[in-house]
């Protein structure tokens, strides 16, 4: 009987989460490889929903539980570097009990920084989702740039982001373009009606509908408690009803953590605030959606299939990859206003009628899933040359 290929795949947030929902579902179902799942993050927070508790309502068997966020520092720079530090060893530990074949990673966080030096340490070949991007306004992009420097198989979403690793030394044989993961639940998931939805929420979506995901910018100077004010005094001047999604654990978001709480205190009749909406509830929401505001990767991989326009703020996801539904802005509140009066307009609106995301075609999974089944496991992937072209 052929051993099944053990693939441990890990996650540390809701919206990662839902990125890898049906690559986890394409390995489940798939009889020559087993799936190990790793939960670490904010899925262990009482702060940020116990989320851990979705995936195992979803079906899936959690393997190893890696709690890494205090509390009490899980904002903070001290609070972060614990946080890493926990997670090495948690991973290091709980890979010696699962011995994975393969360990798969997505994205840039820090909770993944510290699975992806574990996995190295213990000499078990990385598969890295959403590598080759740009962050320039948080500390996810040294995280993610190191990320690809520990792993062996790369799956970018986009040409540019596969040139890019190969610049940084790695082999174009193990870089695989195939799209993002986020654009299949797009493609297969079932979603609910407007009415539906406005059952669930408990939320009349009355237009203009405003979804607002805003994380702090934990590189440069940038001040969260003004970011955020600037922010909802644009909203007040806009007068949107908004649905609100809150920050992950990076530096400085208990702060506006705070002031969203105070703004929705504030505002009952015409905002809502969700820890956590799940994969079916939060597209839906884009679908009905009336423009999206904040800074958000979502608005950059999952609202252009939506044709849904997005104000994005700051320096967060500068330099990204972007359709052409997003406007850039500063976070100064008359230059939220002003990209988002644009963005609401009919004008801009009628351009976006033949947008397709850039980001994929619904079958990303699918084709990762069965290169980590085929992809030959050996010395020759682990001890890896730098790449010059030549």
């Amino acid at each position: 009987m052929t051993k099944k290929r053990k693939i441990c795949v890990v996650t540390g947030s809701r919206a990662e989460y839902g990125i890898l929902f049906w690559l986890l579902k394409e390995i489940c179902g798939d009889g020559g490889l087993k799936l190990q799942l790793a939960v670490t993050g904010a899925h262990l927070s009482v702060e940020y929903g116990l989320t851990y508790k979705q995936i195992k309502e979803d079906g899936f068997n959690v393997n190893a539980k890696i709690p890494v966020l205090s509390s009490k520092y899980a904002d903070t720079e001290l609070g972060i570097a614990k946080a890493i530090s926990k997670g090495v060893l948690g991973f290091v530990k709980a890979y010696r009990k699962l011995k994975p074949d393969m360990v798969v990673l997505l994205g840039d966080r820090y909770e993944i920084f510290a699975a992806a030096v574990a996995a190295y340490v213990a000499r078990i070949p990385i598969a890295h989702i959403h590598g080759g991007e740009i962050t320039a306004g948080c500390l996810d992009e040294g995280f993610r740039h190191a990320i690809t420097k520990m792993s062996y198989i790369h799956f970018p979403s986009v040409a540019k982001y596969a040139q890019r690793i190969i610049r940084m030394g790695e082999s174009p044989d193990r870089v695989f373009v195939f799209g993002s993961p986020a654009v299949d639940g797009i493609k297969k998931c079932e979603l609910l009606s407007k009415h539906q939805l406005e059952k669930e929420l408990n939320f009349l979506l009355d237009n203009p509908i405003a979804v607002v995901t805003y994380h702090p910018e934990t590189l440069g100077n940038a001040e969260p408690l003004g970011q955020i004010r600037n922010l909802l005094e644009a909203l007040d001047i806009l007068g949107l009803r908004t649905v609100f999604t809150f920050p992950g654990a990076d530096i400085g978001s208990s702060i506006i953590y705070k002031q969203i709480l105070q703004y929705a205190k504030k505002n009952q009749a015409k905002v809502r605030i969700f820890n956590s909406l799940g994969q079916r509830r939060y597209l839906s929401l884009l679908k009905c959606a009336d423009i999206m505001i904040g800074n958000s990767s979502s608005g950059i991989h999952e609202a252009p299939s939506f044709k849904l326009p997005v104000v994005n703020i700051g320096r967060r996801q500068e330099a990204r990859y972007k359709a052409a539904n997003v406007i850039d802005c500063v976070c100064i509140t008359e230059s939220i206003v002003k990209a988002a009066r644009i963005a609401l307009s009919k004008e801009f609106k009628k351009r976006l009628i033949n947008l397709k995301n850039p980001f994929g075609d619904g079958r990303t999974s699918s084709r990762i899933k069965e290169t980590l089944k085929n992809i030959k496991i050996g010395k020759g992937l682990l001890a890896k040359t730098f790449y010059t072209g030549k």
